[in-house]
């Protein structure tokens, strides 16, 4: 059995459809469809029903899926155990985060690991949505305040609190329990608790001005001085520091953990490893 044509199967199986399956691979639509083609043939069954605008794997095609699906990620592992003995990191790398952070922090770790490790392609993908590394093709998650997954393993690098910022030259009433807020739009209409520098928390009520999707669009409309907001530290901070927002405190609750993970079924390869060492953080 040809293990490309394989491969290729299991990638157009694995995403759903022979367009998605090229996007995730880098590979050509058309090579990937000649291949299971190929493959079928080989094997003297359909894998694939193609009359439908929805793919739909044959009894043959999910049974052939599920049986070889472990083996080439074993396969692949293999070839990441020795490639992480390389003394020169590899390979295309692909890391998923969330927006603010992918924003706020990751160019900088990205400018810098290009520069060290040209020989990776480095590719960041920004979204909010939860990505399954093995799934969804990703070397690398970063998550904020994880659950727990046997199936994901990694390390904590870095920990953040949200912060209620004003537009500059704001006065705050010690005594007052509601502000004109920047909030946003998928946000439960909860009161915030705030500690302030003095040690005292308070409860203020955000009376909405603006209803925005965004973290980064709410923290532009504060700068344009639309009102206030709780909004993490690390998007915020620089701003309160260069005297371009007010801080009115922080939030009360725990600090946020944000956490990069890879799949527990798979090597740590030098080129993950690597990229590591750059975010930082401890071992979980």
């Amino acid at each position: 059995m040809d293990l490309t044509a394989l491969a290729d199967f299991n990638a157009v199986a694995l995403h759903g459809g022979f367009g998605p399956a090229a996007r995730r691979t880098g590979r050509p639509k058309a090579s990937l469809s000649r291949r299971v083609a190929e493959l079928e043939q080989s094997l003297g069954v359909r894998l694939i029903e193609r009359g439908s605008r929805t793919l739909r794997l044959t009894d043959e095609g999910r049974a052939l899926h599920e049986s070889t699906r472990g083996l080439l990620a074993e396969i692949d592992d293999a070839g990441a155990a020795i490639r992480s003995r390389a003394p020169v990191p590899s390979g295309r790398l692909r890391v998923s985060a969330p927006i603010v952070f992918a924003h706020v922090v990751l160019p900088r770790v990205a400018s810098r690991f290009a520069a060290a490790y040209p020989q990776v392609e480095l590719e960041i993908v920004a979204e909010d949505r939860v990505m399954d590394p093995v799934q969804d093709g990703y070397d690398l998650v970063i998550r904020i305040d994880p659950d727990a997954d046997e199936l994901l393993i990694g390390r904590r690098i870095a920990t953040d609190r949200r912060v209620l910022v004003a537009p500059r030259g704001f006065v705050f009433d010690e005594d007052a329990t509601s502000l004109p807020a920047v909030v946003l739009a998928r946000a439960a209409s909860v009161p915030w608790k705030i500690l302030g520098d003095d040690g005292r928390e308070r409860t203020i009520t955000p009376d909405p001005v603006l209803r925005l999707s965004s973290l980064l669009m709410a923290r532009e409309a504060v700068l344009e001085g639309a009102g206030a907001s709780l909004l993490p530290g690390l998007l915020v901070e620089p701003d309160v520091a260069a005297g371009r927002l007010a801080k009115l405190g922080v939030d009360a609750g725990p600090a946020v953990e944000i956490w990069a993970l890879y799949s527990s079924r798979r090597l740590l390869g030098a080129k993950v490893r690597v990229f590591l060492e750059m975010l930082g953080g401890g071992s979980r």
